[in-house]
Parts: C-alpha cells; sequence; structure tokens
C-alpha cells in the first residue's frame, strides 16, 4: 500500500517515456525485417520487455543500451517456440498475427491476467485467411500451425488497433490481398511502420489495404507517450501548470484532447514536428474549471486507455458526464469500467457504473481515501493522479504494477515506493 499525499499545486516540467505501442512495433516489426535497425527512446517496461524476449526466442538479437535498442532481425522464425507474452495483450495479439504468416508452430502465453483476456476476436478473422490458431476456450494459451495463407477481406465489428494489426501483419505474409475494415478508425501506428519499412499498403479511410511484403529495417526515436503524458496532463488541468516534452499526438491517439477539449481544459501545443513518422509536440496545461461532458462509441479508439483518468476528470468537473460505449473496458487488465467505478466512489465521487461506461456527476472537489489498483497499471496511476487532486490524499493498494507501462512514474510524481 502507497500513501498518496495531496497537494495544494502542482507543476513542472517532464520528460517521459517513450511511447510503448510505437515501441512494440518497432521492435516486432524490425525483428522480422531485413537488416539492422536502432530504436531510440524506447519504453522498457514490462511490456515491452515481453516483446524483446518473444522476438529473440523467435531468432532476432536485440541489444540493449538504456533506452536504445539494436535489433538484428531475421526472415525466418524459428519453428517450435514457445513464446511467453508476460501481461502483454499488445505482444499475444500482435504476435499471433505476424507468427501465423510466417508458416512456424508456436505457443503464446502469458500471466494470469493475460490468460483471462479474449483472443477468439483474434482467431476468427486470421481465420478468413486460412490461418490455423486454436486458443484454450477463447483465451491463451494460443497455438499456431503452419499454414498457407491467402488475402482476404476482413470487416471488424468493433475498432481494435490490436486486431487490425494482427491481420495485418499476417496479410504481409499471404498470397493476394488483404483488407480490413473497422466502423471507427483505430489508432494507425501499424500502419506507418509498414509504410515506413516499405510495405505495400494503402488506406482508404477506415479501410487498410495490404499485399506481401518483404520489410527492410528502419530506425525509430519513438515519442513519448501520450498515454503516459496524459496523467501530467491531469494533474496540471486539476492543480496547477504542467509542460510535457515531445509528446507524440498521432492524430489516432490523440482522443485525451478531444476529451480536454469538451471538458473545457487549457492547454497548447508548442514546437511541432515529425519524428519517424509520427507527429510530436511539447504540451502546456493550466488549472481549468472544467464542465461536464458526454462520450459516444465514435470517441472511444482514440482515448480507450486514458478512459479511466477522462472518468476521474469528470468526477472534478460542473454537472453530470455521462460515458457510453466503452464495452472494451470491460476486458482490459481489469474490468476497468467495475474498477474504475469503484476508484471514483473510494474517493469520494459520484459515478455509476453502466454495461458499456459510466455516469459520473461531478464534485468539484473530492475527499479522498484508499483504492485497490487490481494490479492494472492504468487503474493505479488514475488512483494517484485523483489522490493528489484530493483534499486528504489516501492509498493505493498494489502500485508496483505501474512497471508495466511506466516504471519511474511515481519518481516523476516526486513519490518514494516503499
Amino acid at each position: 500500500m502507497q500513501q498518496i499525499d495531496s497537494r495544494e499545486y502542482f507543476s513542472g516540467e517532464f520528460e517521459l517515456p517513450g511511447d510503448k505501442s510505437v515501441t512494440h512495433r518497432a521492435v516486432m516489426l524490425n525483428s522480422g525485417a531485413d537488416g539492422v535497425a536502432v530504436i531510440e527512446n524506447a519504453l522498457m517496461g514490462e511490456d515491452c520487455v515481453s516483446t524483446c524476449r518473444c522476438m529473440r526466442a523467435l531468432g532476432a538479437k536485440i541489444d540493449v543500451d538504456g533506452t536504445t535498442l539494436r535489433v538484428s532481425g531475421t526472415p525466418h522464425f524459428r519453428r517450435g517456440t514457445e513464446l511467453n507474452c508476460g501481461n502483454s495483450g499488445t505482444t499475444i495479439r500482435l504476435l499471433t498475427g505476424y507468427v501465423a504468416g510466417k508458416q512456424i508452430d508456436a505457443k503464446l502465453y502469458g500471466d494470469e491476467s493475460l490468460s483471462s483476456r479474449p483472443m477468439k476476436r483474434v482467431a476468427e478473422p486470421l481465420a478468413l485467411l486460412g490461418a490455423d490458431v486454436r486458443t484454450t476456450d477463447g483465451h491463451a494459451p494460443v497455438y499456431v500451425s503452419p499454414k498457407l495463407l491467402q488475402g482476404a477481406d476482413v470487416e471488424l465489428k468493433i475498432a481494435s488497433a490490436q486486431v487490425k494489426s494482427a491481420v495485418l501483419l499476417a496479410g504481409i505474409s499471404a498470397d493476394g490481398e488483404t483488407s480490413v475494415t473497422e466502423p471507427v478508425k483505430s489508432r494507425d501506428h501499424t500502419e506507418r511502420m509498414l509504410s515506413a519499412m516499405g510495405a505495400d499498403i494503402a488506406i482508404d479511410g477506415n479501410r487498410v489495404t495490404v499485399r506481401k511484403s518483404t520489410l527492410k529495417a528502419v530506425d525509430v526515436c519513438v515519442p513519448s507517450d501520450v498515454s503516459s503524458a496524459a496523467y501530467f496532463m491531469a494533474l496540471g488541468a486539476l492543480k496547477g501548470e504542467t509542460l510535457c516534452k515531445n509528446v507524440g499526438i498521432n492524430p489516432t491517439r490523440t482522443g485525451i484532447l478531444t476529451a480536454f477539449d469538451k471538458l473545457g481544459v487549457s492547454y497548447s501545443l508548442l514546437n511541432r514536428r515529425v519524428s519517424g513518422g509520427e507527429e510530436t509536440a511539447d504540451i502546456l496545461v493550466k488549472k481549468t474549471a472544467m464542465r461536464a461532458i458526454e462520450l459516444t462509441a465514435e470517441d472511444i479508439p482514440s482515448m480507450i486507455d486514458e478512459l479511466p483518468l477522462v472518468a476521474l476528470l469528470c468526477a472534478f468537473a460542473e454537472g453530470e458526464s455521462r460515458i457510453t460505449g466503452a464495452k472494451e473496458l470491460r476486458v482490459k487488465e481489469s474490468d476497468r469500467i467495475a474498477t474504475t467505478t469503484e476508484l471514483i466512489r473510494n474517493i469520494g465521487g459520484d459515478c455509476e457504473e453502466l454495461p458499456d461506461g459510466f455516469i459520473i456527476r461531478g464534485k468539484k472537489k473530492l475527499c479522498g481515501g484508499n483504492v485497490d489498483s487490481y494490479l492494472d497499471h492504468r487503474i493505479a496511476m488514475t488512483a494517484a493522479v485523483g489522490l493528489i487532486a484530493s483534499e486528504k490524499g489516501g492509498n493505493v493498494v498494489r502500485p508496483e504494477c505501474c512497471a508495466i507501462s511506466f516504471p519511474d512514474f511515481f519518481d516523476k510524481l516526486g513519490i518514494k515506493l516503499y
């Protein structure tokens, strides 16, 4: 249990870890490419370490020097490999598609939490390409057997960057043309990186098409993760002023800024530039009196990781907020609809759980209290923000799970874990 004290004022300038989504893809795709790539500012949290471990098991050579990685790829993955994906949903879902296209047999598995998360949603679209992917009652372990793949037209019922990416990574090894269409455009890091690595790829709105391609290694400077920056941006909006440096502002990832616009948060994008195909900026956020908002299914894909934090901000806003169309939160590291509702209530807020979201009645001030992280890094970090912004602070149970995506989160807050 970690004590978190409330603060009257919170300000600072923050250099934040590299983007987890970009790091995963830079490591994974370069591991199966021709040549050698240098990846700078990589996030070396537990999830991305899981990706490195799996790609080494498949035959790639990955040298690590702090946050700089040197990846020597292999065009032919090792057969008969067991791939421990740890707690990382991105690793197991993307890698299932990538391995299926390489015509090898492999077992993909993870920890207890990962084994509870759905994999049928990946196996079913891959089967349309002819892949032999077998789940364990719809979950991990997942078993892939060698099959020649044939391109197919895949239409997803739910927008998911992980499922879309799995199909695209299988599609670059399939004969013919593979297309994925989503109801709403999800984050596009995979498409951007495939394009930079020479893949035959075309994008038309919510439809992405790939053809059989040989990937060429490409150096990547990973921007800071907007999902990690969001917690410090939220503290700026609640308690003072924060500047987050070199943050990725990929349009498919900046739903937190859309939420800020609706909430009325005062922020500025400074020093805008492009790095490795990804847009970046310094983001300045100032304390703001926030108003209630409404978010629907169309808003959700671009802010799925930040929704617990957005719900918390609504608890400090004026009026009644409603977030719907977020059923996907039920199958994250925890049931984030249930755990976010509990978090807000435990620190004095008014939150009603819906099947696919929340109704939050803002109180402007929350008293604080004790919050269980349920070993979910997003819940632990959201709780820390809420307690700092509360009147009396409180405690977070099992805060060490933050290491999954943000190993030095509490250090940057000036809090020493004990």
